[in-house]
């Protein structure tokens, strides 16, 4: 990333995003460009495929509607797991996707975001922001033509819909399971079957039977995709999620040929986008997740056995990955330090704030 780009990110989170733009004359004298972005997600999340349009709006109002940006779904122009794909070959300039999805290509793609037993949300941002993990993360993508943005947080995620109870480590073995990311290499470790399945094609396949499970996102996006109604044990917490930033990624040679104007702009559009999405999953997920209660699910929590169990084997395949993959390793070694600090930080005061709050709000009915 250019010192320009990590000005702007700086500047973005001490002033609200548009202060950051010159005045409008500037825009004037600048060329027009149309751009087009394709998605993972399907229309129907307004909030997880919302970003992708908040940010087109604020686009086209930061640049006075010279960049434009032409939103695809998947299956519009690509599958929804070929978005990366078409950001490197320069199909689309833009994608809007999970870096996770394609940790087949090369594991160091979890980082940018989230790994189990990761950072928590604010953690997240904290090392991306400013802990040099946009930078680093990108020393890693350039090799596959893309720069990429953080583009929204859903916050901690869920543990997903079973169609079974799960309650031991033995009740994990065989079960066929939608998980995206690094996390289908903890479960396969305890014998269940990962699955990766583009988000259209959960719902039909957990309704068919395909699937035993499916983890997606949260309350509210579960709530719109169905889930409940063929599966209705709902599980906390998502061990592997505990913070999942979405990116934007860029296709590499389209970014070097913009002018500083246009880049200012979009890690300015981007960065509120980022923002503007974590706070809505926050405010839209308490009544979600009491409207699906309301409709029948029943919300479990992963036994002590199961999260001991999966976080062993989380530190084994990390381990194990980092001794393999030397790009692995290099974020691993600085993103490990990071987090070793903030869980130090957050003990002192986040964590036993949150306790006492929680524990007397429960107290209290």
């Amino acid at each position: 990333m250019t010192r320009m780009t990590r000005r702007a990110f700086g500047r973005t989170a001490l002033t609200g995003g548009a202060a950051t733009l010159a005045a409008p004359a500037l825009a004037q004298t600048q060329p027009e460009y149309v751009w087009r972005m394709t998605s993972s997600f399907p229309r129907a999340l307004d909030t997880i495929f919302g970003t992708s349009e908040h940010f087109r709006d604020r686009m086209a109002e930061l640049t006075e509607g010279r960049m434009k940006i032409e939103i695809f779904a998947p299956g519009e122009i690509v599958g929804g797991l070929q978005a990366l794909d078409a950001a490197t070959e320069g199909t689309v300039e833009m994608a809007h996707t999970g870096s996770y999805y394609f940790v087949g290509k090369n594991e160091a793609f979890a980082f940018g975001t989230s790994v189990p037993f990761g950072l928590n949300t604010r953690q997240q941002n904290a090392w991306l922001y400013q802990g040099g993990g946009i930078d680093i993360c990108n020393d890693f993508y350039k090799g596959y033509n893309l720069i990429g943005l953080p583009f929204g947080n859903t916050g901690a995620q869920m543990g997903g819909w079973f169609r079974r109870e799960i309650n031991t480590v033995d009740d994990l073995k065989g079960l066929k399971l939608r998980v995206g990311g690094f996390a289908g290499r903890v479960f396969a470790r305890l014998g269940a079957v990962p699955q990766q399945i583009a988000g259209g094609d959960v719902y039909p396949a957990l309704e068919r039977g395909t699937i035993d499970a499916a983890e997606w996102v949260g309350p509210y996006d579960d709530e719109k995709l169905g889930f409940a109604k063929v599966a209705p044990y709902y599980y906390a917490p998502g061990w592997w999620e505990g913070s999942t930033t979405i990116h934007l990624f860029i296709n590499l040679d389209a970014w070097n040929a913009l002018p500083p104007f246009f880049k200012t702009a979009i890690a300015t559009a981007a960065a509120e986008a980022d923002l503007w999405t974590i706070t809505k999953y926050d405010a839209l997920n308490p009544d979600a997740i009491t409207r699906l209660i309301q409709q029948g699910a029943q919300l479990r929590w992963f036994s002590e056995e199961i999260m001991g169990a999966c976080y062993e084997a989380t530190q084994a395949v990390m381990t194990e990955t980092a001794e393999a993959n030397a790009e692995f390793r290099k974020i691993y070694d600085q993103w490990k330090a990071f987090q070793a600090k903030e869980n130090f930080w957050f003990q002192v005061a986040e964590v036993p704030f949150e306790r006492f709050v929680y524990q007397r709000s429960r107290d209290k009915g």
